[in-house]
């Protein structure tokens, strides 16, 4: 089976698509952010007074990429690192538009009628105290582990 988003193109246009979805949405303010250092894209919002943070990891896409994509020198044309940074900026591409395509349903779902705002977003909403509330609700342990699956 072929990794998802794999193949996306759209990058910086992933970006821009979340931005226009997102004001017509009705925000009030909008950014995004590429962290290089703990290899994660960020976007950030408000509405309706609720600050949004969502973090997404490049470097994860990346790992799932090379699994699927393993380095083999016999058959390809380049070293290891470079592989590795075609990896890496590919899982930027992807991560933008995975980013998009989540961000679209979760406001498709809340203008139907599924979700409210809050069950969209919740663990990705920022307290006073500058954390999300799922960084609060992992420090904290309030959600029982997941059971291992094979």
């Amino acid at each position: 089976m072929t990794l998802p988003y794999s193949s996306a193109t759209s990058g910086n246009r992933a970006l821009d698509d979340i931005q226009k979805l997102l004001t017509r949405f009705g925000v009030s303010r909008f950014g995004t952010m590429t962290d290089n250092e703990h290899g994660e894209i960020m976007v950030q919002f408000t509405y309706r007074s609720r600050d949004v943070s969502i973090k997404a990891s490049v470097k994860g896409y990346a790992v799932a990429l090379l699994k699927e994509r393993p380095y083999n020198p016999s058959r390809m044309r380049k070293t290891l690192i470079e592989h590795e940074r075609e990896a890496l900026a590919q899982a930027q591409i992807s991560t933008c538009s995975i980013l998009r395509d989540w961000i679209k349903g979760q406001i498709t779902a809340i203008e139907v009628g599924i979700l409210s705002f809050e069950g969209a977003f919740l663990g990705q909403i920022l307290l006073r105290n500058g954390q999300t509330v799922l960084e609060v609700a992992e420090e904290r342990e309030l959600l029982p582990r997941l059971e291992h699956q094979p």
